[in-house]
């Protein structure tokens, strides 16, 4: 019907008897109701009015009188075109944005409602069809897998139960998966399947996927040049499970499935279905894939295997790598010798193969076992620091110039300062250098001092012990400082941080032979840094004893290390002690560690810590509900959960305490650490609040969320809080500046060198606050931490949760309220090396590529040496008289000098040119010929210094021109994780990487297994006599014999403390006379 202008014939038609005028009314209806329901609605409207009746009063329902029709066709069942008519109500109904009844008749459409259509009609009502189905499907998934649904129903009354699915909206839902399916459009149909909790869908999409694309290869001459499309939604979906999904249940059914997937395929992801294991926390398949590998006896899977188990090193906790140790075949005690003195004798017990091949498959075991406990990754992280350790030793005698060490806080920051810069790369130096300013430490900054050696020394597993020795408590011995030896087992727990197998039993002795409360505090952090994530039962009903002697500073380190101990286990009964005792004393100090303890319990547990994290919440202490929201920054940690984000901003402008407005700010950084780029947007609003505490709660988010990441908004952010007028606050924005902005050099960001002085500023203006100061002071440890090599990641390089990380940076927020527990912020430093390691775990001598600029990624440079300025020289007076005699001096001693040379050239026959002055060119007295040299000197060094100047920017410029694109890197070398993509193995080159470099330790397979193997020399185990640990070529090396602060240091700490007496001296004695007074 060209030109159609009305449409109001066709509605008449629908008055028609005959069928088939109302069925043409209809099909041409449908083909313009999107042209002409504007004029339809008006005519409607005027037709309701004649009869009396107000439109208003009926609303859309009666103004839509005209379609009623349209519904009555449909609704009669003699009607052939009923499918037809409720399509065309459908579209009316959609036009006048009433959604649920278009999607009602579309339903009613049937086959009609054509899915493939691309018109934004279709679109919006299959989008609704999703979203209801989606919602009845997740609801009555809910219903099933909750075990305790409804048991919060009203007596008398019972929970809702499952909801029946309308066939018609199940039809249309099923037709769009078929769609996307044949379309080879996948992913979109898979998530929208996860989300209705349509697994049997997921996997029949990833079936077909993988089926095509075997298909396609069989018919393909090249069949390695195209990806396996089903791996790659495998990929998929695990994403989306270990990000997206935050029900519990539904993640563990999606993580199994992907698991019995990966297996399914001719050549399964490994790497993948660790990730999965781990989160699943099955213990049982884990070990049973290491074995599969294993036993191929083929050096391929035997890498991929230890590779696997560093994997799960780095994110599974002591508990589960124990119970994966424990199911491995053989045994730790193995006689390994026996194995060795065999292989090296010459008589020959057996030709038989099956006893080699044992013996080299418990090899391997014992290797696996080895890599599961931590030590051998330790130990090459160790050597990584001490070989790479750029330390800036001028930042840090600037920093204790610039602090008076007599003032506790002052000497604290030093310490930190001092201990994050060589964290893990056991260079003491600067203890043995300082002892004078060390002796100044008195009481708790002994403590934190002497823990501090913990800190340079972690990871040191095989000397740990030996170097804290002298300041442990000592059985039988009364002497020594109580402070040092407290201190002293915290250090130890730190050393063995999260490996505290071979320490636990020692560090346990001490803390129950300790009777002085002090070292109570110190071996209970030990425990729990050393024991974190055991569970252990025993060690926590020995916590539980010392809490219930009620001391206030033994009870706050006890009820922080109970819930390390039972990190992420939810154990209901130690949650209800705790909650019990908190109740009962009278001890700030104690009920905020409690607080803290409960919160990891209940680590990663998600909605299952929901009903605790209630009831703290609803608690009149405002500690408690500190405690709560902490439980919720724990529980939800990288989930980016909703939930938990409108929680925690509820809390922040509701709460009428300062602390937990605080804290509430400062834990959307743990929830939203996986989407740095969401903080600054959420919390911009927050970091100009009134109130000082949510500001710094905000700034403390941004530090924690997008650590390392150099994120520009959030250092745009920040940027303004270093001048806030609190200074608690600009605290805060410090420490976040230092924190995103670890491992930034000047080419990756501008900002980094003015922000760097800004921090030296602070420290050194007299006029700034102690809290800033002592800011600027951890700002300049953390921004340079661990040698300048190590980097703050929440999460592993694998992306699973880097559980130490997170639970000190967690821990060491709390320096707010006690500053050796600033010390755990250690626990989050990851080093940012790439160590390549052999079948046989050996470093080998080899170099990678990386396809960028040498300085694009290189370290800071050093801070310059200041030149102490001279004193400037003022000219001296000189009297009139002075001047004039000097004049005359100068003139007579110019005349003889002039007779002299004209003599000279009389006797020498006159051949010189003379040049006298005349009456018309007078002679002018100029400078003696010393001032001029002199004037001459200062003109040319001038000039000099300008052109150097010149010359070195010109120079600047030239090298940043020449240099060239692309270099190598050797093994055990700095690698940023911004730089691993651009980061390859040459192709003509020996060794080849298992999986892609991904940072950290990296297994390799070696192309030329019979050519002799060159392999680096581990230098941190060398004596300490004959050894010095090098830096990468053309850098400073640092001396093995360097490594001594600890034993220098030992009377110094280990003197009994004064209780400060003679921190300052009393000022003398005077007299004052008033007014009134004679």
């Amino acid at each position: 019907m060209p030109g159609l202008t009305s449409a109001a014939g066709l509605i008449g038609l629908l008055d028609e008897p005959d069928s088939h005028l109302r069925s043409f009314a209809l099909q041409q209806l449908d083909d313009y109701v999107h042209q002409f329901w504007p004029e339809i609605a008006d005519e409607v409207s005027k037709i309701a009015l004649h009869l009396g009746i107000s439109s208003s009063s009926v609303g859309w329902r009666l103004i839509g009188w005209w379609w009623r029709r349209s519904e009555i066709l449909y609704e009669d069942e003699s009607f052939k075109q009923r499918k037809l008519a409720a399509l065309v109500a459908s579209k009316v109904y959609y036009h006048l944005g009433e959604y649920d009844e278009s999607m009602m008749f579309a339903l009613g459409a049937g086959e009609l409602f054509n899915i493939t259509a691309k018109e934004e009609y279709v679109e919006t009502i299959i989008s609704k069809c999703i979203d209801e189905y989606i919602a009845i499907t997740s609801r009555n998934d809910e219903i099933a897998h909750t075990p305790d649904y409804g048991k919060d129903a009203a007596p008398g009354e019972s929970a809702p139960g499952p909801k029946e699915i309308d066939p018609r909206l199940q039809d249309i839902v099923e037709r769009m998966f078929r769609k996307c399916y044949e379309e080879e459009d996948y992913k979109p149909a898979i998530g929208i399947a996860i989300e209705a909790r349509r697994l049997d869908v997921v996997e029949e999409g990833i079936n077909l996927a993988g089926q095509r694309s075997r298909d396609r290869k069989g018919k393909a001459k090249d069949q390695a040049e195209e990806k396996d499309v089903a791996v790659d939604l495998m990929e998929y979906v695990l994403e989306i499970a270990m990000v997206e999904v935050q029900e519990i249940s539904l993640r563990e059914r999606l993580l199994r499935l992907l698991v019995k997937l990966f297996l399914s395929l001719p050549s399964p992801d490994y790497f993948s279905i660790s990730k999965c294991v781990i989160h699943l926390n099955d213990t049982s398949l884990a070990a049973k894939i290491l074995q599969d590998l294993v036993q191929k006896e083929e050096s391929r899977p035997l890498l991929v295997a230890y590779q696997i188990a560093f994997d799960l090193d780095t994110s599974a906790t002591q508990e589960f790598l124990q119970k994966v140790i424990a199911e491995l075949p053989g045994s730790d005690t193995e006689d390994t010798d026996s194995a060795a003195a065999t292989a090296g004798s010459d008589t020959v017990v057996t030709d038989s193969t099956e006893d080699d091949l044992k013996i080299k498959s418990d090899k391997h075991y014992r290797s696996i076992r080895q890599i599961l406990r931590g030590t051998k990754s330790i130990e090459l992280s160790l050597e990584f620091l001490y070989r790479n350790n750029r330390t800036d030793m001028q930042i840090l005698n600037k920093i204790k110039d610039s602090l008076e060490a007599r003032t506790s806080i002052f000497h604290t920051a030093l310490t930190f300062a001092n201990a994050f810069m060589h964290s893990g790369t056991m260079v003491d130096k600067f203890f043995r250098d300082n002892l004078d300013w060390l002796s100044k430490a008195v009481n708790w900054s002994k403590f934190t001092a002497t823990a501090a050696l913990g800190v340079i020394h972690k990871g040191n597993l095989s000397q740990g012990m030996k170097l804290l020795q002298p300041y442990l408590p000592q059985e039988g011995v009364a002497t020594g400082s109580p402070y040092s030896q407290g201190g002293s087992l915290y250090g130890l727990g730190l050393i063995y941080a999260n490996h505290g197998t071979d320490v636990l039993e020692f560090l346990r002795k001490q803390f129950n032979a300790a009777q002085d409360e002090t070292v109570q505090h110190g071996g209970a952090l030990g425990l729990g840094v050393a024991g974190m994530a055991t569970g252990n039962s025993q060690l926590y009903e020995e916590l539980k004893v010392v809490l219930w002697s009620d001391s206030a500073v033994a009870g706050e380190a006890v009820g922080l290390s109970m819930g390390l101990i039972m990190l992420g286990t939810g154990n209901m009964g130690a949650i209800e002690d705790m909650t019990q005792y908190a109740h009962e004393t009278q001890h700030g100090k104690i009920i905020r560690g409690l607080a803290m303890g409960m919160a990891l319990i209940m680590f990663g547990r998600q909605e299952l810590a929901d009903e605790l994290i209630k009831t703290l919440l609803d608690d009149q202490d405002p500690i408690l509900r500190y405690g709560g929201i902490m439980t919720i920054a724990l529980a939800y940690c990288g989930t980016g959960s909703n939930k938990a984000i409108r929680k925690l901003l509820h809390v922040a402008v509701n709460d009428v305490n300062d602390d937990v407005r605080r804290v509430s700010v400062m834990s959307l950084g743990f929830i939203l650490f996986r989407k740095p780029s969401a903080v600054p947007r959420m919390v911009e609003l927050l970091s100009e609040s009134y109130n000082p505490h949510v500001r710094y709660g905000a700034s403390m988010a941004l530090g924690i969320a997008c650590a390392g990441t150099g994120l520009d908004e959030a250092i745009d952010l920040l940027e303004p809080m270093i001048k806030d007028p609190t200074d608690f606050v600009r605290q805060g924005a410090l420490i976040a500046m230092s924190m995103i902005l670890v491992e930034q050099n000047e080419q990756m960001k501008p900002k980094v060198t003015p922000i760097r002085k800004t921090f030296e500023s602070m420290v050194g203006d007299k006029h700034e606050d102690a809290m800033a100061k002592f800011g600027a002071a951890l700002a300049l440890g953390i921004i340079d931490a661990g040698g300048r090599n190590v980097t703050i990641g929440l999460q592993t390089p694998t992306g699973s949760l880097n559980v130490p990380a997170i639970v000190g940076m967690a821990v060491f927020t709390q320096y707010w309220y006690w500053f050796p527990l600033t010390h755990f912020l250690t626990l989050s430093f990851t080093p940012v090396g790439l160590i390549g390691l052999d079948e046989d775990l050996n470093i080998p001598d080899f170099k990678f590529w990386s396809n960028t600029r040498p300085s694009q990624f290189d370290y800071p440079p050093k801070v310059e040496e200041s030149t102490d300025k001279k004193p400037e020289e003022f000219a001296t007076a000189v009297l009139s008289t002075t001047a004039k005699a000097q004049q005359r001096a100068k003139r007579a001693e110019k005349e003889r000098a002039a007779k002299e040379a004209e003599a000279a050239a009389k006797n020498e026959g006159g051949d010189a040119m003379e040049t006298e002055p005349t009456a018309s060119t007078p002679a002018t007295p100029g400078p003696l010929a010393t001032e001029k040299m002199d004037i001459e000197d200062k003109e040319e060094k001038k000039e000099g210094t300008e052109e150097e100047k010149k010359d070195g920017e010109g120079d600047k410029k030239k090298r940043v021109e020449k240099e060239k694109i692309g270099y190598e890197v050797s093994n055990l070398s700095r690698v940023l994780p911004e730089q691993l993509k651009y980061i390859s193995f040459l192709e003509d080159g020996r060794y080849e990487p298992v999986k892609k470099p991904t940072g950290g330790v990296l297994l390799l397979f070696d192309r030329r297994p019979d050519e002799e193997v060159k392999l680096m020399e581990v230098k941190s185990r060398k004596p300490a006599s004959t050894t010095a640990a090098g830096a990468a070529a053309g850098t400073e090396a640092v001396s093995v014999a360097e490594v001594g602060g600890a034993e220098a240091a030992v009377q110094v700490l280990n003197m009994e403390d004064d209780d400060g007496t003679e921190d300052a001296p009393l000022p003398d004695p005077f007299e004052y006379n008033t007014d009134s007074e004679d």
